[in-house]
């Protein structure tokens, strides 16, 4: 299973792609941020970000978008922008014909480091250790990715993945590849 974690930001959007296996080992695939310049005019600060998205879920073939559930901040333009990105997120993942997943960051930072207050040096640790990288994912945007995608995975988000899924029969596996297979067909025919 591929998840791309994506962490809604309008000058950083944080992009991470980890792969999971049968014994639910994950591993990293692409990590990266897409940035965009405040003085960019936001129609195309948005379509940027959503080319963005769109090119990462088609090269790397993912199986499901996991997105950073936007929560209330006092900062109302940065609500506002986070907003904005996660709602390209999902449309891309909508378009692609993929299932998506809300987290909040409470959900992910329990998930990845049993607390759910624990701060970002904290989650970017643990996603080294989770992910076995050599060192700490930067910047923080980019990290906070990489927990959504392992989040989801671990969590269940998506059918087929998480602690059901270890339960499922050789027919619902083989209903689930279906599935897949065609969303990818419509996801093909889409962007042509």
């Amino acid at each position: 299973m591929r998840v791309l974690g994506v962490d809604p930001g309008l000058t950083r959007c944080g992009l991470g792609i980890v792969d999971s296996d049968p014994r639910r080992t994950l591993s990293l695939v692409e990590v990266g941020v897409l940035r965009t310049p405040p003085d960019m005019p936001i129609q195309q600060r948005l379509l940027t970000i959503s080319a963005g998205i769109e090119e990462w879920i088609v090269r790397h073939d993912v199986d499901a978008v996991a997105v950073e559930r936007v929560f209330a901040q006092h900062n109302v333009a940065s609500v506002m922008g986070t907003a904005q990105v996660a709602g390209l997120a999902m449309v891309a993942a909508a378009r692609a014909g993929l299932p998506l997943g809300m987290h909040t960051p409470s959900e992910v930072k329990a998930a990845v480091t049993g607390s759910g207050r624990a701060d970002k040096p904290q989650v970017q640790e643990m996603v080294r250790r989770i992910l076995r990288l050599a060192g700490r994912p930067e910047p923080a945007d980019a990290a906070d990715a990489l927990a959504l995608a392992v989040c989801h995975l671990w969590r269940g988000g998506t059918p087929g993945v998480g602690p059901t899924a270890r339960h499922a029969t050789p027919a619902q596996e083989a209903w689930a590849r279906a599935e897949l297979a065609a969303r990818r067909s419509r996801a093909v025919t889409h962007s042509r």
